[in-house]
């Protein structure tokens, strides 16, 4: 039979976890034709001899709900062999949105998703107010990833209650009226819905995200509507100390599978060395709810960022720090930083086990004046010891000297191959956290799935090509209930990632590009080793450069 694109000679990684084997892919009108010995004429052969041929990486936790519309290819994501991503994380987003409360709606973005305002003002379309609209927005732009929406509670919760969504749960009437809203959601294609309890997700003027006021009533009403469709999953960001669930955490996890009967993804679980342990009892404790559902999510990335201080998301969950999102100026946090009350408080909170309080891992990355260049390099612990003073005045002294355009790196988290092997081989952990689209002036790490197949996989051997591939494929596709993605098959989508395995993998560390609207900074992490991306049978990537197509769907539930 004659097909559109023949892939020749290749390792097939089936994305079932199963023995890799050469075989020929044979793709036709978008999907798998064939799979095995493959004869007969195509359009186009790729001679894949010495590469591997997996399904197209599935993202499951994304931000690029803004920039779709300026980059429907939404890189660099697409740059690392992921051909569909989940959107709407974290209970924030886009969608619904009434005309007058489009600017709520950025800042929402700008605080809990470090992206400029002037960036998403610049960039955003609005071509939209229902969420059904929204999905439809989304088609019309013919990205070239596939993408899969979940409904964000925070915009839900602002369409009917307006301003008062910051301030307390809804009322009966109101429930009703946001549960009818995400079920309408549902019904045009979301896979599910998500909300927060983190302290740092603040939104507009400083105020808790408005999910973060969801009563339980509020959310056994939102799962139930899951529940009465049998369909859709649930990400909710709940571990306050990173890695470790408290007793109200797990009730509350308990209380949401019972209610929705849907699987639930929840975040962050990390690792450090001072709360490994912990880490282990929290997912000791999470265990039956992890055998009825439950998924707790992981970066395969050591985590680190950069911590701009007009806009330090870092230290956003201590409460001294709401001043500094209150009034964005400035003046005004140079005003917070100078006060001796704030750094008295601050002192006090990075007492507390849950907080970090360890300067040797704060690195000065950056600063504008030249008197202060010789610090670049440096720890803010070792600033501190030259400079005969404690952590938080050496750290607040220096960004005033900056006139706040200073930038620090922080190293934290998954930082020990030993205990990253351990959580890498959980089965129960969803591998994700890049959290492309998001962060953009700190982290980039939506190269996530290169790094695991060069770093866990070749370098580390942590992770067979077979495990690893599956965790990134039908994994993540079977959990949203992706149901025609994730795996090589005839009859399947023809999703694909081509590769070689003896170069794959993300190149140093992130760099610098000017490139959002307005010409805006954003870190990106570059791909190797990545020979060809196909989405629904269009060559998408092809050695190292978008192609331009466009064949990507919005996927519906």
């Amino acid at each position: 039979m004659a097909c559109d694109l023949l892939i020749k000679n290749g390792l097939l990684i089936d994305g079932t976890g199963a023995p890799a084997r050469r075989a020929d892919v044979a793709i036709a009108g978008g999907r798998i034709a064939e799979v095995g010995s493959v004869t007969g004429g195509a359009k186009r052969v790729i001679d894949a001899a010495g590469l591997a041929v997996a399904p197209g990486f599935i993202d499951p936790h994304t931000h690029y709900d803004a920039q779709i519309c300026w980059d429907g290819a939404l890189t660099p994501s697409s740059w690392h062999g992921v051909t569909s991503v989940v959107m709407g994380n974290c209970g924030v987003g886009i969608a619904p949105c009434r005309p007058a409360a489009r600017e709520i709606a950025m800042r929402d973005l700008v605080n809990v998703e470090a992206i400029p305002f002037e960036v998403l003002n610049q960039g955003i379309s609005w071509d939209w107010e229902s969420f059904p609209q929204y999905l439809e927005a989304a088609a019309r732009r013919k990205p070239a990833l596939n993408l899969a929406f979940l409904a964000p509670l925070t915009p839900f919760r602002h369409y009917v209650m307006g301003e008062a969504s910051m301030e307390r749960a809804a009322t009966p009437e109101e429930t009703a009226r946001i549960k009818a809203l995400l079920g309408e959601a549902m019904d045009a294609g979301a896979f599910g819905f998500s909300s927060t309890l983190l302290n740092q997700h603040m939104g507009f003027a400083g105020r808790p995200l408005a999910c973060r006021n969801a009563s339980r009533e509020e959310l056994k009403a939102y799962c139930n509507a899951l529940k009465e469709r049998d369909r859709g999953a649930i990400e909710i960001a709940m571990t306050k100390q990173i890695g470790v669930m408290d007793d109200p955490e797990l009730e509350l996890l308990d209380f949401m599978l019972a209610e929705s009967a849907r699987p639930i993804t929840f975040i962050a679980m990390f690792d450090r060395d001072d709360i490994s342990e912990a880490v282990r009892t929290s997912l000791a404790k999470a265990a039956p709810m992890i055998a009825r559902g439950a998924r707790p999510q992981t970066s395969p990335l050591p985590l680190t960022r950069e911590i701009n201080m007009r806009n330090p998301f870092s230290f956003a969950a201590f409460p001294s720090w709401k001043r500094v999102f209150e009034d964005k100026s400035k003046q005004a946090q140079a005003a917070v930083y100078r006060d001796p009350a704030f750094r008295a408080r601050f002192r006090e909170e990075l007492k507390r086990p849950a907080a970090f309080a360890n300067w040797e891992r704060i690195t000065v990355h950056e600063v504008k004046s030249a008197a202060l260049k010789h610090l670049e390099g440096q720890t803010v612990a070792e600033i501190a010891a030259a400079q005969g003073k404690d952590g938080v005045d050496a750290f607040l002294d220096l960004t005033l000297a900056d006139d706040l355009e200073n930038e620090f790196t922080m190293s934290s988290f998954n930082t020990r191959v030993d205990r990253m092997a351990e959580i890498l081989n959980n089965p129960a952990m969803l591998l994700g956290l890049g959290d492309g689209g998001a962060h953009l002036d700190m982290l980039c790490d939506s190269g996530y799935p290169t790094y695991v197949l060069g770093t866990w996989v070749r370098e580390r051997k942590v992770l067979t090509l077979e495990h690893a591939v599956q965790r990134m494929t039908s994994d993540p596709a079977d959990f949203f209930g992706i149901r025609d993605r994730g795996r090589l098959a005839p009859g399947l989508a023809a999703d694909v990632a081509i590769f070689d395995p003896a170069t794959v993998g993300s190149v140093g560390r992130p760099e610098r590009r000017y490139d959002l609207p307005g010409g805006a900074k954003r870190m990106v992490m570059r791909s190797q080793g990545i020979e060809y991306s196909i989405v629904n049978g269009a060559v998408t990537w092809e050695k190292g450069a978008l192609t331009g197509a466009a064949a990507g769907k919005v996927l519906r539930s």
